[in-house]
Order: C-alpha cells, then sequence, then structure tokens
C-alpha cells in the first residue's frame, strides 16, 4: 500500500489530526462535565475550528463561477512548420486541465445569466505547464488592460446599494466604442450557450509561434465543439437559474461520468510575421478578428475531457491560470491586453491561494524544476542547501542567455500613452456590423434587439440612453432603428439576467 494509501485509508483507526496522530473524537469536544464548559486544552476542536475559520479563499474577481475537468489534447497534424512546442508535434499526447466559467457573476451567482463565458486550459507538457486563458468568443471589450478594471467593476455591483446595473453597464459600454464587437457577441445567442459542452472556446489574443529555423508566426487560436453548438432562450435560461443554478457544472461532470466525453478541434490562423506590419487590421487589436478569407484555419488537433476532479477544492478552485506561462515555441505578442494579463493572473493568484501557489498539485509540472524564486508563505519544494543566488560557483545550474529572444519581436517608436495606430480598416462598428448583418440570420436579428431592448429598459436613464442608441445605429442602422422603436414604445422580450440584465 502507497503512502497515499495508508494517509486516506482511516476507516479501520478512526480519523487524525493534521500531524498524522490519532484524533480522539469528531463529534464531542472536551468539557468539564457533559453539561461544563469546553476545554481549551482539546486542540484537536482548536485545529479543526481555526481551519475551518480559514477555509474559504477569496474568489476570483473575474470567473470567480465556474468548474471543469482534466483530459488530454493530441497533436493530429503536422504544424512543425510553425512552432516546435512539444505539444503542437504530430503524435503527441499532452494530459490537461480545463476550466470554464462566467466573467462578471460571483461564486454564488447562476451559470445561466447572460454573460460571456470563460475558457482556460493548462497543458501539462514535456517542457512545462503551458496556459490558453481565453473565452467563448474570439475578442474582447476592451484592448487597452488600463481599462480592465474599469470595466469588470462597470459590471459588478453599485457601491451604495450593492446590486447589478444596467445603467453603468451600458455607461461604460457606450464611452468605450470599443466593446461593440464583444457586446454584439454577449448579446446575440452566444451570450447563452446551453451547455459548456456546447459551445467554442478561442485564445482570443494574438500569439507568437516560432519554428526550429527561428522563423515566427502570429497565431489566434480556435477550438471548435465536436458536439456542435447550442444555445439557451433567454425564458429557458431564466428557468435554469432557477430550477439549477449550477446546471453548466452538473451538465458537465455527469457527462464525463457517464463516458460522453466532451471534445474540440483545436485549429489556428497563421499569419506570417512580416504582413502584421502592413495588414489592413492591427492584428494585435483583441476587439478585431482576423478574416478566414486571408487567414484560413489550419488543424491542430483535438483536446477530449475525460476525468472528473476527484476534489474540486484542491484541483479546480486552486487550479491557477495564467497567459504569461510559455513554453519554447510559443511567445507573447504586442497585444497590449495580453500583456497586461501576463503580469496580472499570476499576481492575482499570489494574493487569492498564496505565494507559492505554484507548489500545489494541480499547478505543479511534470517536468523538473528549477527556480530561483525562495520560501514565502506555505513553501513546499525546495532546493536543500543549494545556492539559492545566481550566479554562482557551485553545480546549481542557472540561466544565462543573451542576445535576441526566439519569441521576442521589433518595436520602434516614442514613449507614449495612446490606442493603437489606426489602420486602413480600423473602427469599433464595422466588424460587429458584419456580425449582425452576415452571421446572425433573420430570427438571431430579432432576438438581439429584444435583449438589447430589454436591457435598455432595465433602469438605462440618459445621456447614457441615448449614446446606447446610437451605439447600436453605428453598428448596424436597420438593427439600431429596431432598437430605439421598441425602447420608446417601452416594450421588450425580458432578457435573462446577467450581463445586461433587465
Amino acid at each position: 500500500m502507497s503512502d497515499q494509501d495508508n494517509r486516506n485509508d482511516t476507516r479501520a483507526t478512526g480519523s487524525t489530526m493534521s500531524t498524522g496522530a490519532p484524533a480522539v473524537s469528531d463529534r464531542n469536544s472536551l468539557s468539564i462535565g457533559p453539561d461544563g464548559p469546553v476545554l481549551l486544552h482539546d486542540v484537536h476542536f482548536l485545529e479543526q475550528m481555526a481551519h475551518f475559520n480559514r477555509e474559504k479563499v477569496p474568489e476570483r474577481q473575474p470567473h470567480a463561477k465556474g468548474a471543469g475537468a482534466f483530459g488530454v489534447f493530441e497533436t493530429t497534424e503536422d504544424v512543425s512548420t510553425y512552432t516546435k512546442a512539444a505539444l503542437f508535434q504530430k503524435g503527441a499526447s499532452t494530459e490537461m486541465l480545463a476550466r470554464f466559467s462566467t466573467v462578471a457573476g460571483e461564486m454564488g451567482s447562476p451559470d445561466t445569466w447572460r454573460d460571456v463565458r470563460g475558457f482556460s486550459l493548462k497543458f501539462y507538457t514535456s517542457e512545462g505547464n503551458y496556459d490558453l486563458v481565453g473565452n467563448n468568443t474570439p475578442v474582447f471589450f476592451v484592448r487597452d488592460p488600463m481599462k480592465f478594471p474599469h470595466f469588470i467593476r462597470s459590471q459588478k455591483r453599485l457601491p451604495d446599494s450593492g446590486l447589478r446595473d444596467n445603467h453603468m453597464q451600458w455607461d461604460f459600454w457606450t464611452n468605450n466604442p470599443e466593446t461593440a464587437h464583444q457586446v454584439t457577441y454577449l448579446m446575440g445567442v452566444r451570450g447563452l450557450p446551453r451547455t459548456w459542452r456546447h459551445m467554442n472556446g478561442y485564445g482570443s489574443h494574438t500569439y507568437m509561434w516560432v519554428n526550429a529555423k527561428g522563423e515566427k508566426f502570429w497565431v489566434k487560436y480556435h477550438f471548435h465543439t465536436e458536439q456542435g453548438m447550442e444555445f439557451f432562450s433567454n425564458q429557458e435560461a431564466a428557468d435554469m437559474a432557477g430550477a439549477d443554478a449550477d446546471f453548466h457544472r452538473r451538465d458537465l461532470f455527469d457527462a464525463i461520468a457517464r463516458g460522453e466525453h466532451p471534445s474540440w478541434i483545436l485549429s489556428v490562423q497563421v499569419m506570417p510575421y512580416d504582413e502584421a506590419k502592413t495588414y489592413r487590421l492591427n492584428p494585435f487589436d483583441l476587439t478585431k478578428t482576423w478574416p478566414h478569407a486571408d487567414y484560413p484555419l489550419v488543424r491542430v488537433g483535438k483536446m477530449t475531457l475525460n476525468r472528473n476532479p476527484e476534489n474540486f477544492f484542491a484541483q479546480i478552485e486552486q487550479a491557477a491560470f495564467s497567459p504569461g506561462n510559455t513554453v519554447p515555441g510559443i511567445g507573447l505578442s504586442p497585444d497590449k491586453m495580453l500583456l497586461g494579463r501576463a503580469f496580472a493572473y499570476n499576481d492575482a493568484q499570489r494574493n487569492r491561494i498564496g505565494t507559492n501557489f505554484h507548489q500545489l498539485p494541480v499547478n505543479q509540472p511534470k517536468v523538473p524544476v528549477n527556480t530561483y524564486m525562495f520560501d514565502g508563505h506555505m513553501a513546499y519544494h525546495h532546493s536543500g542547501n543549494a545556492p539559492v543566488y545566481a550566479p554562482n560557483s557551485h553545480d546549481r545550474k542557472w540561466a544565462d542567455e543573451t542576445g535576441p529572444v526566439a519569441d521576442g519581436w521589433e518595436a520602434d517608436g516614442t514613449m507614449v500613452r495612446s490606442a493603437y495606430t489606426l489602420r486602413k480598416d480600423d473602427d469599433d462598428f464595422s466588424q460587429p456590423g458584419i456580425l449582425v448583418r452576415d452571421v446572425f440570420n433573420d430570427e438571431e436579428r430579432a432576438a438581439l434587439v429584444d435583449q438589447v431592448a430589454g436591457s435598455l429598459l432595465g433602469g438605462v436613464r440618459e445621456p447614457v440612453l441615448s449614446r446606447a442608441l446610437d451605439y447600436w445605429k453605428s453598428i448596424d442602422a436597420g438593427v439600431g432603428a429596431r432598437i430605439e422603436e421598441k425602447v420608446r414604445k417601452g416594450g421588450a422580450a425580458k432578457p435573462a439576467e446577467g450581463m445586461g440584465e433587465g
């Protein structure tokens, strides 16, 4: 029997204290007589209560409500032309973890409220952990990380009443027209996925791939569900929020438990490195997509989720993701939001679950670690008495790479605080307009009109209301006029709860 088996097998001997010593009783505290006061030298009671008082960790600021599962990613195609990353070499099979979530809802909010869904992946590769932290939409609300905390606060709660507020949401969105593309996705069918298994996932950002020759490419990740995309109506989502607030979590867990393992096909769009300099859209703007006619999908492999967590807190709640966690052959890009997140995510985990969160089993890589990060709260792994500094004159290895970096890029210009330089086709409303006119069908456009009008009728006041109507007319004149007509008449179908709730 293994040490782990010994630790878990307490049926014959009863439970133990955290020290491993036998616990005398898990039912009765120590007291002076059956009716007397509890004694402070009942250490087992004191330790149990002290731990209970600290049992929860702070929830994530965005993406608090979520769940996930383990699985495998299999690279089925040869994409070595574009990247030397070991996990993306044909035939490679890599263990992985996926976590799905809502963005704005707190830990106790219903799964089915209208919201963007997080799509976070951790690959335990042979070269270290690679995290791909995206959403179920290919774009995001803002393009500069300075705006991110303001955006999240605008979707949360008012300081006085502590309530969600449509006026506050639309005030932020309409003061930042770059939100138009993502808001159109949110107000459309993708704002209400029927299950996590029936939605796509996207890396959203632009990343760099580097091949074995040192050639560089820009890529965007697309995970297409093999279950097919399915959505709730507003009424179905509202009904399910009342019937089962954990519906998405339950659906994923139960499907895997009964052997219905959900899967997604990964494809990438690939842009040659030099084309980014002159392409008609800024390829690093997170509010834009790359037209598939210019950069068609290149198939990479398949992700399958086939194993549920054994302990939700240890394996899902304590899972820590960061888009800054890359491996050789994969790098970041000049995407400002990506660069901001590369710092913010790991720093948020240090605050949420501790300085050494990377030492928790769910976050540990499958390869040896030799890091000069040293000590800190709850340090478990250590380097013995090896030098804790570099360079050193002893046997502990240290890194000393100099010169150009494999996953770097050129940047040239004066230090400024500015939005991206506009290119030929760069504007905030063209792509959401294409989404409304060319992607949505008549039924989906009608639902969009009802959803937006219902949201605006849910407490949005002047001058934000007029600005919101102009915002939609800028996206599409016809849809904007239909929204305005419904708002002026004061009637629309009741929208689903969540972002833009009515």
